[in-house]
């Protein structure tokens, strides 16, 4: 029982942490009501991921690495159900959400699923393929983390530069940005396992994790890209949402402590 609980606990925290940057940026716009959404998918995520990957709840470390890829793929998920699934008044939004080519978004749902499907496919895909690069090729592991272990960071910079860049403009520095990130998480990440499916997931949701804690609490008065220039229909939250600081700033110290607890105890590999 305690096992799961542990477990469920981690799903919880990345959850509310996914949750309350998103809610710090977007609620002034579009208010509170979607707040419990990545607590409910990565609560839910926690599990599946702690059996598949067939961690130990007794290892801090392991935790540690199920708070990544927990991380990872209720993102993932939320983004794919976003961009490919739900349908919504794309007016409100200065970048849209669903998907579009160069700004003309594609209102069919299912000319979108015919997209979205075989991009989930290829995203799957290469997690075999850096399987099959570990098993066939006895590259030394720093080389390994920076390149296929920090591959989702890769996945992030294509899929936002194809969303961004046609409205706001590319930034050769933002487009750097998340595979450099990534790659630096999947070496540290190198102290826990050699798994390097599970680095790379790992590493590419502490990498989220990092750059929307920059891009939300660095410039909190500058609107994200999608509500840029939009009205602010619930000027309140600009003060409930200060409430949350204090419980965002102890989950990162949590997980902080827990790669610094789990080194201190002897579970580097």
């Amino acid at each position: 029982m305690m096992e799961w609980l542990t477990v469920i606990v981690v799903g919880i925290l990345a959850g509310t942490h996914t949750a309350t940057w998103g809610m710090y940026k977007d609620a002034p716009h579009e208010g509170f009501r979607r707040y419990p959404r990545s607590i409910l998918v990565s609560t839910l995520v926690a599990p599946i991921a702690y059996r598949v990957i067939g961690l130990d709840a007794s290892r801090i470390a392991d935790m540690v690495i199920l708070w990544g890829v927990t991380y990872v793929t209720e993102r993932a998920i939320t983004e794919f159900y976003k961009v490919y699934w739900r349908t919504e008044d794309q007016s409100k939004y200065f970048i849209p959400m669903q998907f579009h080519v160069f700004g003309r978004v594609v209102h069919s749902r299912a000319q979108r699923l015919l997209i979205g499907i075989p991009h989930a496919a290829v995203v799957i895909g290469l997690l075999f393929v850096i399987d099959w690069i570990q098993d066939s090729y006895a590259l030394p592991v720093w080389v390994m983390a920076l390149t296929v272990g920090g591959i989702g960071g890769w996945i992030s910079a294509f899929g936002g530069a194809w969303k961004d860049a046609p409205i706001e403009g590319f930034e050769w520095l933002k487009f750097f940005r998340s595979p450099v990130v990534a790659g630096l998480y999947a070496l540290l990440l190198t102290l826990f396992t050699r798994d390097f499916v599970v680095i790379a997931l790992a590493a590419e949701g502490f990498t989220v994790a990092t750059l929307e804690t920059y891009k939300t609490f660095f410039f909190p008065s500058k609107p994200r890209g999608k509500f840029a220039g939009k009205a602010v229909h619930f000027p309140g939250m600009l003060r409930v949402r200060q409430r949350f600081l204090p419980l965002y700033i102890l989950i990162w110290l949590t997980v902080i402590g827990g790669f610094i607890n789990a080194f201190l105890r002897g579970e580097a590999i």
